[in-house]
């Protein structure tokens, strides 16, 4: 358990763009196979809501990562991505 203390005056707001990067990190990170395991449809998820947070690299990638999917991967990934976003 955190048990310091922030020095308000002197902390730095995030980047409104910083869930974005995390969200598009997140995409690499299962496009890549970072992990050892290469997960097309986690992949598709991620980058999709990176691009719904206006990452424009993102849609890119999530067409790339598509290419290499079947139509019902593609849909398991965007139900995937649209309970993220009911939840968050």
């Amino acid at each position: 358990m955190f048990q310091g203390t922030f020095d308000l005056d002197t902390a730095t707001p995030i980047d409104a763009s910083a869930l974005s990067d995390v969200l598009f990190e997140r995409g690499i990170y299962w496009a890549s196979g970072r992990s050892g395991l290469v997960d097309l449809v986690a992949a598709h998820k991620w980058f999709n809501l990176a691009a719904l947070k206006g990452r424009k690299d993102a849609v890119a990638l999530r067409q790339e990562v598509a290419g290499q999917m079947s139509d019902a991967e593609i849909s398991v990934a965007q139900r995937e991505a649209r309970a993220w976003v009911s939840a968050h």
